[in-house]
């Protein structure tokens, strides 16, 4: 039986743990909180997961919250021109529903399964200097947490990170009693772009009190949707958000009459610096560990995709842990298991970093034959569950080009 040890405990780290825990593998998650901690702590992600994702999650199955998660059925996207008014809109439906999870609900609940099933959990906080004891125990040790200083044993990637500072401010809320928006009966993700000033997305999602909506705003820096400075309560939060929606999406602001913030803890701000780090974080000649999901590639959340792409590099990740049999973990097995997972998320990175400029001209081409055309406006929604097949049409203009030429 081989040992493994995941030091952090979200999407990626625990969907390893208990897809491996099942397969007869000794492990071990370390985790920072306990599931009550994590339960009664503030919000930490958005978290929408689409069709192909939701199923990894149904093969082993921890999709525990299924039932009582809103479906959610496609995208309504709306780009907006002067402050206020609309200059495109259309619907975009998915081939598989979506789901979006607070990882409060998830994670807490994914430790106590792990736990029930026979895993091992060592509530604390790893440091670098506990790694080298650490790994000497175990013949695989990986980092799955995104943040802190074990993301610094992991060096940059200058090729693959155009980035040196935040792209974006990132303000959300979860809130109960939105209303629906009228034309769009079921539950859909809304995307409002507001060129050169920012997004705000519109998110059905489930919470620790059962359904509600995530409010969702990608500011650009100093631009006027910034300024979320300071310790907001939910409620300062709340009505900052309620402010801006008023001026920049009405159409969203005629949703909120009753709208009140989930609970407590249920605004987060913050930013952070997309980028691509080397998956192999060297402690000795002889010592080593493991990066993966946010470690390893962390882009901003505009596209919606870190759960997807940490459920994803998950599975890939396990399927060569078990193709490896009793070999050894060595570098090379690490960073050719990275280099599969990579084939996958560079895909996710050239779109949600692209995302972060001005809209191209053949972009705009292709929202605007998408208010006219059903089938651009589906394979749209398609590539948010399917990364990979933007680089066939979207990514580029000639291929733009010949596609809408097709349709």
């Amino acid at each position: 039986m081989r040992k493994i040890l995941i030091i952090g405990a979200g999407q990626s780290g625990l969907q390893l743990a208990l897809s491996l825990l099942a397969e007869g593998y000794d492990v071990t998650v370390m985790s920072a909180r306990t599931p009550e901690e994590i339960r009664n702590g503030r919000v930490m992600s958005t978290q929408v997961m689409f069709g192909p994702n939701l199923q990894l999650e149904r093969e082993r199955g921890i999709n525990q919250w299924e039932a009582e998660t809103p479906k959610i059925e496609g995208l309504n996207v709306t780009v907006a021109g002067p402050p206020g008014n609309v200059a495109l809109t259309f619907k975009a439906p998915f081939d598989e529903y979506a789901q979006s999870v607070d990882q409060r609900v998830k994670m807490a609940g994914w430790l106590e399964l792990f736990e029930s099933r026979g895993g091992t959990i060592v509530y604390h906080g790893a440091m670098t200097s506990d790694l080298e004891g650490l790994t000497a125990q175990y013949e695989l040790t990986i980092i799955s947490a995104g943040k802190g200083e074990l993301v610094e044993l992991f060096d940059r990637d200058p090729a693959l990170s155009p980035f040196d500072r935040p792209q974006r401010t990132l303000a959300v809320v979860y809130v109960h009693g939105l209303a629906p928006r009228p034309g769009f009966p079921g539950p859909n993700v809304g995307i409002n772009v507001t060129p050169g000033i920012g997004e705000l997305f519109v998110i059905p999602a489930y919470t620790t009190s059962g359904a509600c909506d995530i409010l969702f705003w990608e500011a650009v820096p100093g631009g006027p949707l910034d300024g979320w400075e300071g310790r907001l309560s939910p409620k300062e939060h709340l009505d900052r958000s309620l402010e801006l929606m008023r001026e920049y999406v009405p159409w969203e602001y005629e949703r909120c009459s009753a709208v009140e913030p989930t609970d407590a803890r249920s605004a987060l701000t913050g930013s952070y610096t997309p980028v691509v780090r080397q998956p192999v974080g060297e402690l000795s000649a002889t010592s080593r560990v493991f990066g993966m999901a946010d470690v390893v590639v962390a882009n901003d959340p505009i596209a919606g995709q870190g759960s997807n792409n940490a459920a994803r590099c998950a599975a890939v990740y396990f399927q060569s842990i078990l193709a490896r049999g009793t070999q050894p973990f060595d570098r090379d097995w690490m960073q050719q298991t990275f280099d599969t997972y990579w084939d996958y998320a560079r895909h996710v990175t050239n779109f949600s970093n692209a995302l972060l400029g001005p809209l191209p001209e053949h972009v705009q081409g292709i929202l605007g034959a998408a208010t006219q055309n059903p089938t651009v406006a589906h394979r749209f929604a398609y590539g948010y569950a399917n990364p990979t097949d933007f680089e066939n049409w979207l990514m580029d203009p000639a291929k733009t080009e010949e596609y809408l030429k097709s349709v």
